[in-house]
């Protein structure tokens, strides 16, 4: 495979995961602000969908990380992986963020399946992931800056 392959689908899944996560954001204000609380069908598909666009995210991004990333191998070979600002976001915070935002999503996705009533602790967990997926998230590599 190739390096370019890989990155073009870790960009392709970014932009599912930004429809998807403004839909499940959607959805979630819609049950958090609905008269009976009652979890709908849009949410439970929304988180769904959102935490399989980040899975399969996570998984391209974490295969391209550590087999085909040639600036990963070049900074954990000099020593500067923590010392450089922007190898350190890219490397160790971007990856690790999304990944705890990914669990989060699961946990999500297992509480709205088997529950029919919002819970205002599940509402602050997916703010927290969604605020950390947002916080990661490489704007400026995706739109260009």
């Amino acid at each position: 495979m190739d390096f370019n392959l890989m990155l073009n689908a870790h960009r392709g899944f970014a932009y599912l995961i930004l429809l998807s996560s403004a839909l499940f954001i959607i959805a979630l204000l819609m049950v958090m602000f609905g008269y009976s609380g009652k979890i709908n069908n849009f949410l439970r598909k929304s988180t769904l969908f959102t935490m399989i666009f980040f899975h399969t995210q996570a998984i391209i991004g974490l295969v391209m990380l550590f087999f085909f990333s040639p600036g990963f191998k070049q900074a954990t070979e000099a020593g500067t992986l923590m010392k450089d600002a922007v190898a350190r976001n890219t490397y160790v915070e971007h990856p690790f963020a999304m990944i705890v935002s990914a669990v989060l999503l699961t946990i999500l996705n297992k509480k709205f399946k088997t529950n029919d009533k919002m819970q205002i602790s599940w509402v602050i967990m997916a703010v927290i992931a969604l605020a950390l997926m947002f916080w990661a998230f490489q704007w400026n590599r995706l739109f260009g800056a």
